[in-house]
């Protein structure tokens, strides 16, 4: 028997799985690729042609290291929303910084309060940690505000989760809602409030951007409507002190060059993502009616895609789901209980969309038989 380092107990505990099984390892699988990608949330109108001129512009100066206090794109963000750079840190993408908040704040057994069902990625940063899981079930297809306060109160947790926009049902809550939450919190609880979602939602479920809040943390992210998911590159806002303790634990070379360049070019050019947002929303009417167009119901959406309620249980959903994939769509759904009955459709482009509604029909009546 070969003898092996020790890992830490946690990560001996920890079983061996990620959080998503991505398409390309689906393609790999069945040797063949999806010919509609809608199931991962991306934007496939991509990035603003001012964003790939750019990129090509300085291909060749990649052999350089990035910037390691992503200094530009952090003057560009500070601008853009009214702030002082000392309130802003750029990470890679929401998951790299959900990591460091979990691990500023939270340690072995530590309590942490999530919805159950909500972005799994939150979850496996915990468990890496060592710290546990409280999860409070959705209600009404949305993330329970009353439920995860009574939960923080309860287990004195230190930090809660809250997307919204939500993933994977795509619900939201309005300002007031959200800002009553954050009154109510204990001054000892970090929300982390996850905006991933936030250029499709509508303004009121957008609270103005507040960094007098020690307790609050902002994230959002260039992946979704800037249609950058591939460089990996997100942001959080918040109170100077707290953004400061980011800079101890972040990996200061974690952010690419290529990445620091096109989010600051994405985020001059507001015209297009305008133009990005209209089409999404385009986009999820035209996936809402197919759904009904088959007896299926859509759920209203703030976000890139539409959760679609089958009317049955879980096994049927999947059904469905296993039966599009298939078909060459690719799709995900919720699997946490009650969000099980629904699958996901992320907003593709029109020709996607096509072949959505192409192969639904033949999906659900494979499912049914």
């Amino acid at each position: 028997m070969t003898t092996r380092p020790l890992l830490t107990p946690v990560i001996r505990a920890l079983p061996v799985t990620v959080p998503f099984v991505g398409p390309e390892a689906q393609e790999r699988e069945r040797g063949r690729p999806f010919r509609a990608r809608m199931g991962a949330n991306e934007s496939g109108f991509g990035p603003s042609p001012r964003v790939m001129a750019r990129m090509q512009e300085v291909a060749a100066d990649m052999w350089k290291y990035c910037d390691p206090d992503n200094h530009d794109l952090k003057l560009a963000l500070a601008r853009h929303l009214g702030l002082g750079a000392d309130n802003v840190v750029v990470g890679e993408g929401i998951d790299g910084l959900l990591n460091l908040v979990v691990r500023m704040y939270a340690a072995e057994g530590t309590p942490v309060v999530t919805s159950l069902g909500a972005y799994p990625t939150f979850n496996f940063h915990v468990a890496s940690v060592g710290a546990r899981l409280v999860p409070v079930p959705f209600q009404n297809d949305r993330e329970d505000l009353q439920g995860l306060l009574d939960a923080v109160k309860r287990e004195n947790a230190p930090v809660v989760y809250l997307s919204n926009p939500d993933n994977p049902m795509g619900s939201w809550w309005e300002t007031d809602d959200i800002l009553s939450f954050i009154e109510a919190l204990p001054e000892t609880t970090t929300l982390i409030l996850d905006e991933a979602y936030g250029e499709t939602a509508p303004a009121s479920a957008l609270p103005p951007v507040d960094v007098s809040r020690p307790n609050v943390v902002r994230m959002r992210t260039f992946s979704k409507a800037y249609g950058l998911a591939g460089i990996r590159c997100g942001y959080a806002l918040g109170d100077a002190e707290v953004i400061a303790s980011f800079e101890k634990v972040r990996n200061h070379y974690g952010v690419s060059r290529m990445a620091q360049i096109a989010g600051e070019e994405a985020l001059a050019d507001q015209a297009y993502l305008a133009d990005v947002v209209a089409k999404v929303a385009a986009g999820r009417e035209r996936i809402a009616t197919i759904a009904r167009d088959n007896g299926l119901k859509p759920l209203p959406s703030a976000t890139n895609f539409v959760t679609i309620d089958c009317g049955g249980d879980a096994a049927f959903a999947l059904a469905i789901m296993r039966n599009l994939l298939a078909r060459d769509v690719f799709i995900r759904k919720p699997m946490a209980p009650v969000l099980d009955r629904c699958i996901r459709v992320s907003v593709g482009l029109d020709h996607e969309i096509d072949i959505f509604a192409e192969e639904l029909p033949g999906a659900i009546a494979a499912a049914r038989g």
